[in-house]
């Protein structure tokens, strides 16, 4: 594959890349210039650029992972290269964002184990990543050798038993495997964390950093339809994940069926305003699901949970939205939530293997009552505190009832410890729209649907912006589309990729 090149046609304007460059530059005559050769012995499955856009991140069927650098020249460097998952092919990278310190990168390999990879700056390139020498462990607090997480407490408990690692009294945290180094002469590389699933493997994952309040969120969603939700206090101490919620998004898929499943968090440092004024919180989670041939909208609402009679403040997630069933005539290869959404609304796309591309508007409908109140952001705020269970304060009431203004206002009592337990683990498959306070009606609305592929959609995805949207399809063309005044969408730009062998000068 070192002497094949890659053509890109938009339009009469051709992009190239090549093994090598030629000096001539005339009328008539193609130039070529070495844009980035990702070294791979085999097909690359998966990319990732950080948040400066500085870095790349490729993952590959055999299990490989590559890191480049661009530097200040322009010119893109090899950084790192290290064996991932020996167990197959790379299925999704992300890059978490550059505030928190080192500079971490996360991955799913088809074998369904999660990892962190954190980079060792002082490390000599080649090594940053897949130094097995030095290790994180001590950086990153004890490590924990507990062969993976289930997704039910008991089964957490009984990993965290076998290995020797986490804490009995906490069986809700994700204890995975967090690297203490070189620790018996094994120089294989080794992840910062790494976890998985007992009974069946990751097929998807978001992660979710909030530097306001430094807690680091991260979704994985299973073959089985099982999403569950990680909170994370300390992004520094990665061997320490809580489970923050679990619930199931579809049906278990028949044996030997078809599968595809994408989960994303809202990309969005904040709750677009409209919802806001809807009463959605400021703080609010958003995630959108694609498993089979469903989409899904999940959001947060606060609860209030208590345990031996100390009541302390929770995020429970609702469904918020879904897509009717019949729209998507076949699997959903890909969903994609677009940045900016100064606009007044959100705006989700889905790649389906009918062929189409669709665009869809989130929106939240303005109930009765709602035009008399500003559009302020401190009124906003107000209002989505005012919302939410436990008063106007927004802080957990005690149990039994509340104090405002030295009246007692009663609530519902708290339940105690394994009463909420037990009605958790009833709920745990139930996340439908039940009308309790906190939650908030969403609205989808179909936008455009794309049909420029006319072969099954693999991968979209929005530029940072939210303004430019881009699909992959069986043919191998990359389409580009933009919103038009009408706030519809249509295609601008269409790169076709073709395959050549240069000879040896």
């Amino acid at each position: 594959m070192s002497d094949e090149i890659v053509v890109f046609h938009i339009g009469s304007m051709k992009l190239m890349s090549s093994s090598h460059s030629s000096n001539e530059n005339t009328p008539g005559h193609n130039s070529f210039d070495l844009i980035l050769k990702h070294g791979h012995q085999d097909l690359v499955q998966a990319v990732s650029f950080n948040t400066y856009g500085d870095r790349c991140a490729t993952g590959s069927v055999d299990g490989k992972i590559r890191v480049f650098n661009r530097h200040k020249d322009g010119i893109w460097r090899h950084c790192d290269n290290w064996t991932a998952h020996a167990g197959g092919e790379i299925l999704e990278l992300q890059w978490l964002p550059p505030t928190i310190y080192p500079n971490l990168l996360a991955s799913l390999g088809i074998e369904g184990r999660f990892k962190i990879w954190a980079e060792d700056p002082s490390a000599a390139p080649g090594r940053r990543f897949s130094n097995a020498a030095t290790g994180h462990g001590g950086r990153f607090g004890a490590a924990t050798t507990a062969a993976g997480a289930g997704n039910t407490p008991a089964q957490q408990g009984q990993s965290q038993q076998a290995g020797g690692g986490g804490s009995a009294s906490s069986p809700s945290a994700l204890k995975g495997n967090a690297s203490s180094g070189g620790q018996g002469g094994d120089n294989k590389p080794k992840a910062a964390f790494e976890t998985r699933n007992s009974r069946s493997p990751y097929r998807s994952f978001s992660m979710k950093h909030v530097d306001d309040t430094r807690h680091t969120y991260l979704a994985l969603l299973s073959a089985d339809g099982t999403l569950t939700v990680y909170e994370n206090e300390q992004p520094e101490n990665l061997s320490d994940y809580t489970q923050m919620d679990q619930f199931t998004v579809c049906l278990k898929p028949a044996r030997g069926e078809e599968t595809a499943f994408k989960v994303q968090f809202d990309p969005n440092l904040d709750v677009c305003y409209t919802a806001l004024r809807a009463g959605v919180p400021s703080d609010a989670l958003g995630l959108v699901v694609a498993a089979m041939d469903s989409v899904k909208i999940y959001r947060t609402r606060d609860t209030v949970a208590a345990s031996l009679g100390v009541a302390t403040a929770a995020k429970e997630f609702y469904l918020a939205a879904e897509i009717s069933t019949g729209v998507h005539r076949g699997l959903v290869r890909d969903v994609a939530w677009a940045p900016g959404n100064i606009r007044g609304y959100d705006v989700l796309a889905t790649a389906c293997q009918d062929g189409y591309v669709r665009v869809f508007g989130l929106s939240t409908p303005v109930e009765e009552g709602a035009e008399q109140r500003g559009w302020g952001v401190d009124e906003l705020r107000k209002y989505s505190k005012n919302n939410a269970p436990g008063g106007q304060d927004g802080k957990p009431a005690a149990a039994g009832g509340q104090e405002e203004g030295g009246e007692y206002i009663p609530t519902a009592a708290a339940k105690s410890g394994i009463r909420a337990g037990l009605d958790q683990s009833r709920a745990a498959t139930d996340r439908s729209w039940s009308g309790l306070p906190g939650q908030v009606r969403h609205v989808v609305t179909e936008i455009s649907k794309l049909d420029s592929h006319r072969t099954p959609v693999w991968r979209v995805g929005f530029d940072d912006d939210g303004r430019i949207l881009g699909s992959v399809g069986d043919e191998g063309r990359l389409m580009c589309y933009r919103q038009t005044p009408d706030g519809s969408w249509a295609k601008s730009t269409e790169l076709a990729m073709m395959k050549m062998r240069m000879a040896a000068p």
